[in-house]
Parts: structure tokens; C-alpha cells; sequence
């Protein structure tokens, strides 16, 4: 007997809503952040947005010493990063090569959100993906208003 398991994202209306808010302001450059939750849940709980110190349009990178913050006080709360997200300003919400090879938290959702199309009250994309060993699977997101 074959199983399949179905990956899916399940969000709060708050913290999706942080995520494209944060992608919108920081258009035209990319946004990236952190959701938090407890490590074990998979359950996105805490909205951490970063600074993009690329600082670029087609790029995002953490800074190092931001990240090196951010994985203690992970650590300290007994959290993990359940959701690692960036936007897409001029592209689709799909990861790029780049996003494929810098995916090393295999147990976390990738969202991306593109505001290509977007402007303030515009379309936008939001996507979730598993990225693990540089392979990339979609999976459902489920927007709910409480956990």
C-alpha cells in the first residue's frame, strides 16, 4: 500500500495578512521574513519580518548577524521557523534557482508572494512550497481566522 501525504499550510488571516503587507511595502524591493511557531507544531504563530540586506528587487538575503539573532531567540523559545518567506516583485510566486539552493530548513513552508502585478489594493500571489534536497513541491494554503 502506497502513502501519500498531502502537504498544506494552514495560516492565520493575521499573519498572511502581515506577510503581504510587509511584501507591499517593501516593494519594489524584496521582502523576507520568518513565521515562528513551537518547534514540533508546525503551526506558524510569530510574524518576524527581516531586513532584505540585499536590498534588492530580484534578490533577498538575510544579514548574517540578524540571522545569527534570530536562530538564538528561536532557540530560546523553544521555536522553530515554520514559515521562511520573500516576494517576487516582477516574477511569479515560484521559487528561482536561487531560492531552490539557499532552502536549508527542509521541515519549513517556503511562501512566496509576488506583487509583479500588484499595487496597493491589486492582485497578488500567494504560494506555499516544500523545498527539500532542491526539489520543490507546491502544497494547499489554508487561510483560517484562529487556530
Amino acid at each position: 500500500m502506497l502513502l501519500i501525504l498531502a502537504h498544506m499550510l494552514t495560516i492565520t488571516q493575521a499573519l498572511h495578512d502581515e506577510i503581504v503587507a510587509h511584501a507591499r511595502k517593501d516593494h519594489p524591493d524584496e521582502a523576507c521574513g520568518v513565521v515562528a511557531g513551537p518547534a514540533g507544531t508546525d503551526r506558524p504563530e510569530r510574524f518576524i519580518p527581516m531586513l532584505n540586506a540585499a536590498r534588492s528587487p530580484t534578490f533577498y538575503e538575510f544579514d548574517s548577524a540578524d540571522l545569527l539573532k534570530l536562530y538564538r531567540d528561536l532557540d530560546d523559545r523553544d521555536e522553530e521557523p515554520v514559515v521562511i518567506y520573500h516576494s517576487h516583485t516582477a516574477t511569479e510566486a515560484y521559487p528561482s534557482r536561487t531560492d531552490i539552493s539557499y532552502a536549508n530548513e527542509p521541515g519549513a513552508h517556503y511562501v512566496l508572494v509576488s506583487t509583479a502585478d500588484a499595487d496597493d489594493a491589486g492582485p497578488f500571489q500567494f504560494r506555499s512550497f516544500r523545498i527539500v534536497d532542491g526539489e520543490v513541491t507546491e502544497e494547499d494554503v489554508q487561510v483560517v481566522q484562529a487556530y
